[in-house]
């Protein structure tokens, strides 16, 4: 009997142990969204990598490659109506961002893959639209990247920031 309880409470604790090593992901889920005038929204759920002192854009993030846009899953993006995405028509629905950065432009993809995801990026019959992005430098370094709205009204300006970099675009609902 002692060795029953014995087996079962070093079970409980292995299961234990493991659980919690799964919540403690390095690269935390984190979540960004914009409610347009009309009460519509969009949103992204991502994982935000850390910096770590490591060069990340043109480093650990080459530059002209698609990158999944974070870590993790995917990034997903849903929009609850139709958007123009730097004059780009995207429908009401859910769909997973890449992109590609280099040291002055960026492009960001809006694919229909929702389900999947990997490296190296395999989904180009997949994609919905590619859509230049703004380029510019943080006033301070970013540790965490980080996606973020600024919501203008019947607009929105999605910005990607990590390291000193940040890549932004205009999102406007189709009214």
């Amino acid at each position: 009997m002692k060795k029953c309880v014995a087996l079962v409470t070093l079970l409980l604790f292995t299961l234990t142990l493991f659980s919690y090593a799964q919540d403690q992901r390095p690269s935390p889920a984190a979540t960004a969204s914009c409610q347009f005038s009309d009460g519509k929204t969009i949103k992204t759920d991502y994982s935000s990598p850390r910096t770590k002192g490591r060069k990340i854009f043109g480093g650990l993030v080459g530059y002209g490659e698609v990158w999944r846009t974070g870590a993790n899953e995917a990034t997903t993006f849903v929009t609850a109506t139709n958007v123009t995405v730097g004059g780009k028509d995207i429908p009401a629905g859910s769909y997973t961002l890449f992109t590609i950065p280099t040291a002055d432009k960026w492009t960001l993809i809006i694919n229909k893959k929702t389900a999947e995801w990997g490296i190296p990026y395999k989904y180009q019959a997949d994609e919905l639209a590619r859509v230049d992005m703004k380029v510019s430098k943080t006033p301070a370094a970013v540790e965490n990247f980080t996606i973020a709205y600024d919501p203008r009204g019947t607009s929105c300006v999605l910005s990607l920031s990590w390291e000193n970099t940040q890549a932004s675009v205009e999102i406007k609902e189709k009214m």
